[in-house]
């Protein structure tokens, strides 16, 4: 090897070491914001929420967590936890086992703990909990969360343990630069709580449907539709204005959310969770539709 070859082989080798030590210290720089935000703590009130006891408080519960509340998405048909997504470089998202059997967190878990998790998506160390929709459950009545505490308290142990979220290089990036809001502590609202929305038919209860339901979660604030939060794979929201369902009648809707068929026989995209939200009962849906068709018209994606 020639001298001038050999200068140049030293100088790749520094640089390519240099180039090494930048990629582990812009790694560990990644790491270590993302634990930050992971281990930030968010202050909310004491929970006050005592919830009922007796069979009529935990059937409410049992509905609410398997057809409206939809908790059996993230946490299986017997809320024994499970794999909720796996993406990749993003990570793994699980939904943990809420039930008092091995592997589970139902034992360890107080009143105010059920509450402060549900109503604001906060652990007992006051860190953020990841994905769980507290941002829609925070609008449940007293009533209404009193009453899924109490079916949770009571569900039967499942003997499982789902491996824990954790976040991929992809993820942490993303984390780090604030781009990845799947911390949801920080965007739960502060709303008063209502003691009471006694189910009915008319327009407002089904307004509440939709905002305990996440409607909004994937069809937006005004429930136009669009692009859904997540990667480019996934489908388009429908836009649940009279702008999208002009022409839909009380019958269409209803087969919608039972069937997963539009009224041209089409089928609804799977991550549309009508098999759980189809399970509300005739009245539930019917106020959902006076809802939705006093909604005011908006084109699609305009939230």
């Amino acid at each position: 090897m020639s001298r001038g070859s050999g200068r140049a082989a030293r100088v790749l080798t520094r640089v390519a070491a240099i180039l090494v030590a930048l990629a582990l210290s812009g790694a560990a720089g990644v790491y270590a914001l993302s634990e930050r935000a992971l281990a930030r703590t968010y202050a909310v009130p004491q929970p006050q929420l005592r919830p009922p006891t007796g069979g009529t408080a935990v059937a409410r519960g049992a509905h609410l967590a398997t057809a409206v509340a939809n908790c059996v998405l993230c946490h299986g048909e017997d809320l024994g936890g499970k794999v909720y997504a796996d993406a990749g470089a993003l990570g793994v998202i699980a939904g943990p086992n809420l039930t008092r059997g091995r592997g589970g967190i139902g034992a360890a878990f107080t009143d105010a703990d059920w509450v402060r998790a549900i109503r604001h998506g906060v652990r007992r160390d006051g860190t953020s909990l990841i994905v769980m929709p507290s941002e829609t459950y925070v609008h449940l009545s007293d009533r209404d969360l009193g009453a899924l505490v109490a079916y949770l308290k009571q569900l039967p142990p499942v003997d499982r343990t789902p491996p824990p979220t954790r976040f991929g290089p992809l993820g942490r990036v993303l984390l780090a630069s604030g781009r990845l809001p799947l911390l949801v502590a920080p965007k739960t609202p502060r709303v008063p709580a209502v003691p009471d929305v006694p189910p009915d038919t008319t327009a407002a209860y089904g307004r509440y449907l939709a905002d305990v339901g996440g409607c909004r979660g994937c069809h937006g604030l005004g429930l136009s539709g669009g692009r859904v939060a997540g990667p480019d794979s996934l489908p388009r929201a429908a836009n649940l204005t009279p702008a999208g369902l002009g022409g839909w009648t009380e019958a269409d809707f209803v087969r919608a959310m039972r069937e997963g068929r539009r009224p041209d026989g089409s089928a609804i995209d799977a991550f549309m969770p009508w098999p759980t939200l189809g399970r509300m009962t005739d009245a539930e849906l019917r106020a959902l539709w006076r809802y939705l068709e006093r909604v005011p018209p908006r084109p699609t994606g305009t939230r």
